[in-house]
């Protein structure tokens, strides 16, 4: 699917730095969509779209929770059971993707725990029964900002792959 960007939206967005970029283009495609990913809309993006709008879902969620976060909200199969760490891996990000291989084995090993439907008070006992997630949560919050940079990085040189720029 082709989204529509300005070029004028892109140089503001380009100007406010690497996060904002990444925002402007997650935030056009996920509307293109009608605002939700699923399997019917996904069909509708390319590669490099889905693993775009896959990064944002799990910065969004482990900045927020950390990765037990992402799993309990049940975005574990499209982020660790899909080729999305081979995909950033391909963008640059090498160390993010091994990052995300981490996250898979711990995701293989408690996911069936970590998506079982609890109250509030359980779900927050769950960050003391698996401390595991802890040093993963806390890699991915010092790289992020290196990563939400490679990101950028890539949209720059593949911008035909996310979106269609419109001249002002």
């Amino acid at each position: 699917m082709k989204v529509n960007i300005n070029e004028k939206d892109i140089i503001e967005a380009a100007q406010k730095g690497n996060e904002a970029f990444v925002d402007l283009f997650a935030d056009r495609i996920l509307a293109g969509i009608g605002g939700e990913l699923n399997a019917d809309t996904m069909q509708q993006l390319s590669p490099d779209q889905i693993t775009l709008l896959a990064y944002q879902m799990l910065k969004r969620e482990v900045m927020e929770g950390g990765f037990i976060q992402l799993i309990y909200n049940g975005y574990g199969p499209f982020i660790f059971l899909n080729p999305f760490a081979k995909a950033m891996r391909l963008w640059g990000a090498r160390e993010f993707s091994k990052l995300v291989y981490d996250g898979r084995r711990l995701y293989e090993e408690y996911g069936e725990q970590l998506t079982r439907e609890c109250t509030d008070e359980e779900f927050m006992a769950l960050y003391e029964q698996y401390e595991q997630f802890d040093d993963l949560d806390d890699e991915f919050i010092e790289m992020e900002p290196e990563v939400t940079e490679l990101v950028a990085h890539y949209i720059d040189e593949h911008i035909g792959n996310f979106g269609e720029v419109m001249k002002a």
